[in-house]
Order: structure tokens, then sequence, then C-alpha cells
């Protein structure tokens, strides 16, 4: 682990305690908000719920993990030479990525059919990126960068496929949509194409040749400086990336449920007359 200043490690150390917060509060209200919602919709929210509290664990485990892996020396942060267990993050996704095309499909309200097929095919193509990645993820030596971009390239494959297919469906569920729900499907497009483009950026940032450099111990000074942007980069673009696109995308998928509720379509009718 390259060494890290005081602010670095905070920042690191405070967006994963920001995270944690985040996903346990989101857990407890899609659980709480299951009676909003008519009956058909509570499965998506109890799934999108399961989503964040996965989460909020392995966000517990990976600052604890942090913490263990610095110690405060001489102004700075240096590492104790305990690992720092990144396998949390990847032990999450392989659970919660799959979890978030259920909650997804279910709110939309499919043709039976049509639901079962999308959805296989989205949890194959989802535990495929994950799989590619790891291996890459987990590249320590400078000289093995070439094949962390190979795995990274491959991930990108079930990746790219995820982000056409979520588009096209969403886009092609419109029409069949209420006109409450339309424009958050909308939104929820937006938020599925942003979001997820923060993760091959973040991945990118922990792979530079000094960043692998400073993880492997054998970086110089000037080195050590881009290794510790790089797995300050990294650390800080996932957490973010997965607060969006797991509590941002909860809410989301709340508020879709929501509207297309009969009893608040009928209250909200009501309250208009």
């Amino acid at each position: 682990m390259p060494d890290l200043s005081v602010v670095q490690y905070n920042a690191v150390d405070n967006i994963f305690s920001l995270t944690v917060a985040t996903m346990g509060a989101a857990a407890l209200f899609l659980f709480m908000a299951r009676g909003h919602v008519d009956p058909e919709y509570r499965p998506a929210l109890l799934v999108s719920g399961l989503v964040v509290a996965i989460a909020c664990y392995h966000y517990f485990m990976i600052r604890h993990s942090w913490h263990g892996a610095y110690a405060l020396a001489d102004g700075g942060y240096k590492g104790t030479g305990a690992a720092f267990n990144d396998f949390y993050r990847y032990a999450d996704w392989i659970l919660t990525v799959p979890l978030l095309m259920v909650e997804l499909v279910a709110v939309l309200r499919l043709h039976a059919s049509k639901a079962t097929s999308l959805l296989t095919r989205l949890v194959i193509a989802a535990a495929l990126m994950i799989a590619l990645g790891y291996p890459g993820e987990v590249i320590a030596d400078p000289a093995r960068w070439n094949e962390r971009r190979i795995w990274g390239g491959l991930s990108s494959i079930p990746f790219f496929y995820i982000l056409y297919v979520l588009w096209t469906e969403l886009t092609n569920s419109l029409e069949s949509q209420p006109p409450a729900a339309r424009k958050l499907l909308e939104i929820a497009r937006l938020v599925i194409l942003v979001t997820w483009a923060v993760y091959p950026i973040a991945f990118a940032l922990g792979g530079t040749p000094e960043a692998l450099a400073a993880k492997a111990g054998t970086a110089d000074a000037a080195a050590g400086i881009v290794g510790a942007k790089g797995v300050v980069g990294l650390q800080i673009g996932y957490a973010v990336a997965d607060i969006t696109a797991k509590a941002g995308f909860g809410v989301l998928i709340y508020l879709i449920a929501r509207a297309k509720s009969t009893k608040t379509s009928a209250s909200e009718a009501y309250a208009t007359a």
C-alpha cells in the first residue's frame, strides 16, 4: 500500500463512513416504505432494501480493513503490512448487481415470459462482468499492467451489454407505463448510464503503472505520489458510484413503485379534486 497524507487517508475513511451510513439509512427507508405501495410492487422494494443492507455490511468491513492496513506515523499514514481486503467490494457486487437487475425488472411489471428472459440475460452478464473484472483488480505487479488492461477489457464486454439492454428495455417499456412513472423511468435510464460509467473510470485510476508499482512496493518517491492518488481515486470513485447506483437508485425504484400504485394515484386524484 502506498504512503498517504493525512488528508488522503481521511478522505477515503470519511467516504467509507458516509457510505455505511447512507446504505443503512436507505435500507431502513426502503423496508419501511413497502406499505406505501401496492402489493405487486413490494417485492421490488424488498429486493432494493436487501441491496443496500448487503452494501452497508460490506462497506463496514471495507472500512475496518482500511483501518487495519494503515497506521499514523511521521505526520502521515503508512502501510502496516496488513493487506487491505478489496475483495469485500467484489463479494458485495456479486450479490448486489444481480439483485439490482431483479428490483428493476420487478418494478417494471413486464409480462412473465419477457421478464424471465430479460432477468436471465442480465444476471448472467452481471456475473461475467464481476468475475472477469476481479482478476485484473488484484494485480499488483507493474510488469503485468497489460494483463490488467486485458481483464478490464473483457469485463467491459458484459458491462456494455448490460447498459445496452437496460437502456433499450427501459425505452421500450415507457409506452406501457403509467404517465406518472414515465419521467421517473427516463431519470432511471440516466442514473444507470452516468453512475455505471464511474466504475471503469475508477478501475482505470487504480491501474496506472505508477499506482501498480506503489501497490507492489517498488515505486520511487514520485511514482508513490501518483500511486497514492490512484488508490484514493479508486476507493472514492467506487464508493460514490455505489452510493448513487444502490441507495439513489433504490429511492428511484420506490418513487416509480409509488407512482404506479393505484391507491397512491387515487389519493393524489382526490387531493387534486
